[in-house]
């Protein structure tokens, strides 16, 4: 059965779990901005910081890393925020933008961001299982069937790992950051962590 087949046939009871899963997976995506957003307003105190270029992790600095990572939450947000069909590719992306080199550019993109997950789950536009069609480069062209809500956690977990390149890269710059900064959540339960993302219990 397809993704659209399944998503017709959700119950009632269905789709108040799928709602709930919903909100979960927005506090997650909120909270691991947050994280970012806690880095460039109390952690970071000069724009130089955001533009070091990593010896370790050739190519990278701090500011491409927050921008990288919340543009896959921009792009998901501007493809379902549309009239259907829903398309999305992660490869479309605008590089060397002021946040990568500016703490207030990246405080006001990243504010926005989180901002615009609140108005999401607020306005109830969108639901988990969602069906989107998602073209990827792998370098090959490549056409997958997913959605919403597989999407949204990509979105969160694929920050989390680069969340831990900039932990990289700020251990180089002799700036420690919480034990919890780039730690996938699935690690902090196991490891029984009191962070936002280690509470749950499996």
């Amino acid at each position: 059965m397809s993704l659209s087949a399944m998503s017709s046939h959700n119950t009632n009871g269905t789709n108040g779990e799928l709602s709930s899963q919903l909100s979960e997976l927005l506090f997650v995506s909120s909270t691991v901005l947050q994280q970012a957003l806690d880095l460039v307003d109390n952690v970071l105190t000069d724009n130089d910081q955001l533009t070091v270029q990593s010896k370790y992790l050739p190519g990278s600095t701090i500011g491409k890393h927050l921008r990288h990572a919340r543009d896959h939450f921009i792009l998901l947000i501007d493809c379902v925020v549309k009239s259907p069909p829903y398309v999305l590719s992660y490869d479309v992306r605008c590089r060397n933008t002021p946040m990568e080199s500016s703490l207030s550019e990246a405080h006001d993109a990243l504010i926005s961001a989180t901002s615009r997950l609140t108005e999401l789950e607020a306005s109830h536009s969108v639901a988990l299982d969602q069906v989107i069609t998602l073209n990827a480069m792998t370098p090959f062209p490549h056409t997958f069937e997913t959605t919403f809500g597989r999407e949204l956690w990509f979105a969160a977990l694929h920050a989390v790992h680069h969340w831990s390149m900039v932990r990289v890269i700020a251990g180089e710059l002799d700036i420690f950051l919480p034990d919890d900064f780039g730690v996938a959540p699935s690690t902090l339960v196991y490891r029984g962590s009191d962070a936002p993302l280690g509470k749950a219990k499996i």
